[in-house]
């Protein structure tokens, strides 16, 4: 059976470098955000690495797209091109949540009130510097985008049907979410492992 892929779609670029956080990377990046002494750069960094949003979806989540009763935050797809609005709820750990509300006031506050407000080059180089704190090398794997991809694969590597990581990453297509099955190296030996057991 063929793999489907989008067009020009791969987790790595035409030089062979890999755009996602390994499994190790999102551990060391997940634990340095955790040690974050910025409250609201923790919340941030969290929610895309256990989300999968893309950083401007993240700057445009509001209060009551947090589901403090239900576990789900609800993502506006900003990238669709239609005029209609696309929303994507995706469960959180509930310690998530619960910072979430200890920071950002999510049970107290107005509902159209914005978590945060950066601009979008500024939270791209608050999570760039917790990558850098937590020891990621440099390349086009260290962004924020390299942290959602790194979220399709460990889903992907945890055993999450592919309909729900496309439903989760916000994806048009299923051949668009099909690049987490390009797995290679260690990637591709979690998922194999899986098959041994």
């Amino acid at each position: 059976m063929p793999v489907l892929r989008a067009p020009n779609a791969s987790l790595y670029t035409q030089g062979g470098q890999r755009k996602y956080l390994t499994a190790a990377e999102r551990a060391r990046f997940l634990d340095a955000a955790e040690q974050c002494a910025r409250p609201e750069v923790k919340t941030l960094c969290l929610t895309l690495a256990y989300t999968g949003c893309r950083i401007s979806e993240a700057l445009a989540l509001q209060v009551g797209q947090v589901g403090m009763d239900s576990g789900l935050i609800a993502i506006r797809s900003l990238k669709k091109r239609s005029r209609t609005i696309v929303m994507r709820e995706v469960p959180v750990p509930n310690e998530l949540l619960v910072m979430l509300d200890a920071v950002h006031g999510v049970s107290t506050r107005n509902a159209d009130a914005c978590l945060w407000h950066w601009s979008r080059s500024r939270a791209w180089q608050l999570v760039k510097q917790v990558m850098v704190e937590a020891g990621i090398p440099s390349g086009i794997h260290a962004t924020p985008k390299g942290l959602r991809h790194g979220f399709g694969l460990h889903a992907v590597n945890s055993g999450v049907p592919l309909n729900l990581v496309q439903r989760w990453l916000g994806h048009a297509s299923m051949t668009t979410t099909a690049i987490y099955l390009q797995a290679m190296g260690e990637e591709e030996r979690i998922i194999a492992a899986r098959m041994w057991m």
